[in-house]
C-alpha cells in the first residue's frame, strides 16, 4: 500500500477522516524535535479515533506512520510553506458509514466459500481479491490485505478506505462495505468483465476497437475526476491495466487505491522516499527523484493507451519497455507498425490517430510538457483545438495525421524533422528524449 499510509483520517465521522488530512509543508527538511513529537502525538490520536470508527480497538503503529502533516518538503512542495488547513463541520459518525456495510468474518467466508482458490480473481503484492456472493445473491469483490504485520495491514486498510470515502464516480470502483474481523477486508461491487489486463493479454478474449476507445475515454474521465473533481486532489500512483476493472458493458472503473495520495491544494507535488509502483508505468521524475503529482498519473495513463493501441504489455517478457519500443514508431509516423495485429485494420482511423496523439503527449520525458487530464479528455472527444497549434505542429505524426483537419492550417515554416539518429543516442531510463520543442 502507500508509503504514507497515514494520510487520511478526524474527530467526528468525516471529522476523524478529514482532520487527519490537515497538512503542513516546511521550508526546510530539518524539523525541530518538538514539532516532530507534537505531529506524531497528533497523528497517533487521530489514527486511533479513525480506527475506532471501524471497530479497530488496538492500533499501535500510528507513531511509525508518515502522515502528510509530518512530511518534510522543499520550497517547491508548497507555494508558501504555510499550514494547509480545512475547516470541517461536525457530522454524526453514522452519516460517515451509513452507506457502508460492516461484514462479519463469517459472512465473508460464506460469500467466498472459505476464501476458496476457485474464487480467487486477482493477486498482487499487497492483497488478494476474491469473487463472492452475498446472502441476497449480490456478487461482490472482496479484497483481503495480505502483506505485513497486522498493524501494517491496519494502516493500509485505513489509508485506502480513507481515500475511497471521498471517491464517487462512474469510472471508479465502488466500495460497499468492509470487514475487520480475521483481517482487513474491503468489499466492492463486482465488475463482471474482470480486469483490463485479462483482456489485453487474451485471457478473456480480445477487445474490439470500439470498446478499447470507450475504455480509454472512461479512464481519462475517471482520472480527471480524481485530479480535479474531488474535494481534495487524489494521485492514484498505480494506474495500470490490472487496476482497471470492466463492467458488463465495458465501462472502465479505476480500482486499488492502496498507493493513492492526497495532494493539498497549495502543494505542487509530494516527494517520497519509499519506492512503490509498477515498472513499465512509472514516470521518469518519480523513478529518479520520487516526485509525485498529477503528471505521474498522466504518464502511466499514456502507457496504458499504448497497451490499448498495440496489445502489448508495458514490459514484455524480455523486460523491454513499451514506451521505448513505441516512441520511434510514433515520431516516425509509422503507426501501422504499432497497431495490434488482432484488430486487422478494423478500427476508426481518426480515433486511432487521436489515441496515438494522446499517448505521445502523455509519455513525454518532461512532466511539464505533459498535458492535464482535462486536455486529454477533450482531445479524445475530438477537440484538437484544446492544445496550442504550434505545440502540436512540432510533432511529425500530428502534421501527417491531422493536416487535413478543417480548423488547422499547417504552416510551411515547420519542416519535417528526422529524429532517428538523435533518438538512438538519447535513451534515458524508460524512454527517449526527442528533439521536440513542445
Amino acid at each position: 500500500m502507500g508509503d504514507d499510509a497515514g494520510n487520511k483520517a478526524v474527530d467526528s465521522p468525516v471529522g476523524v477522516l478529514k482532520d487527519f488530512l490537515r497538512t503542513r509543508s516546511f521550508k526546510s527538511v530539518s524539523t525541530e524535535a518538538d514539532e516532530i513529537e507534537q505531529s506524531t502525538k497528533s497523528s497517533r490520536s487521530n489514527w486511533k479515533k479513525f480506527g475506532r470508527l471501524f471497530g479497530i480497538r488496538s492500533f499501535k503503529t500510528a507513531a511509525t506512520l508518515h502522515p502528510m502533516s509530518s512530511i518534510a518538503s522543499s520550497d517547491t512542495d508548497s507555494s508558501a510553506g504555510e499550514n494547509e488547513t480545512t475547516s470541517v463541520g461536525d457530522r454524526d459518525c453514522s452519516s460517515f458509514k451509513s452507506h457502508w456495510i460492516n461484514f462479519s468474518y463469517w459472512e465473508l467466508k460464506l460469500a467466498t466459500n472459505n476464501f476458496s482458490s476457485a474464487n480467487l480473481v486477482g493477486k498482487g503484492g499487497y492483497a488478494e481479491v476474491y469473487k463472492g456472493r452475498l446472502k441476497g445473491g449480490k456478487l461482490v469483490a472482496i479484497k483481503r490485505l495480505t502483506k505485513g504485520t497486522m498493524e501494517e495491514k491496519t494502516a493500509d486498510f485505513l489509508s485506502e478506505i480513507g481515500i475511497m470515502a471521498h471517491v464517487n464516480h462512474p469510472n471508479t470502483a465502488k466500495l460497499i462495505g468492509y470487514g475487520v474481523q480475521g483481517g482487513m477486508h474491503l468489499v466492492l461491487d463486482f465488475s463482471s468483465r474482470g480486469s483490463l489486463a485479462s483482456w489485453l493479454q487474451g485471457a478473456k478474449g480480445r477487445l474490439e476497437w470500439r470498446n478499447r476507445y470507450k475504455v480509454a475515454v472512461g479512464i481519462a474521465e475517471g482520472l480527471l475526476y480524481l485530479h480535479k473533481g474531488c474535494k481534495r486532489r487524489i494521485i492514484h500512483r498505480d494506474i495500470k491495466a490490472a487496476n482497471i476493472l470492466l463492467t458488463e458493458d465495458f465501462e472502465p472503473q479505476i480500482c486499488d487505491f492502496g498507493l493513492a495520495k492526497w495532494l493539498p491544494e497549495k502543494w505542487t507535488h509530494h516527494t517520497v522516499s519509499k519506492f512503490e509502483g509498477t515498472f513499465g508505468y512509472l514516470a521518469p521524475e518519480y523513478l529518479m527523484h520520487g516526485i509525485v503529482d498529477e503528471k505521474t498519473d498522466v504518464f502511466s495513463y499514456g502507457v496504458l493507451l499504448l497497451e490499448l493501441i498495440t496489445g502489448r504489455r508495458a514490459l514484455d517478457i524480455s523486460q523491454q519497455s513499451l514506451v521505448l519500443w513505441a516512441k520511434p514508431l510514433i515520431f516516425g509516423s509509422r503507426i501501422g507498425e504499432m497497431v495490434d495485429p488482432w484488430l486487422t485494420y478494423d478500427y476508426d482511423p481518426r480515433q486511432m490517430n487521436l489515441m496515438v496523439l494522446a499517448a505521445s503527449l502523455c509519455i513525454k520525458q518532461s512532466s511539464i510538457r505533459r498535458p492535464q487530464m482535462n486536455q486529454i479528455v477533450q482531445l479524445l472527444r475530438g477537440n484538437i483545438g484544446c492544445f496550442e497549434d504550434k505545440r502540436l505542429r512540432r510533432i511529425p505524426f500530428f502534421r501527417k495525421a491531422f493536416s487535413n483537419e478543417p480548423q488547422l492550417e499547417v504552416g510551411r515554416d515547420y519542416e519535417c524533422i528526422k529524429d532517428s539518429d538523435l533518438i538512438r543516442h538519447k535513451q534515458l531510463v524508460f524512454e527517449f528524449e526527442t528533439v521536440e520543442a513542445a
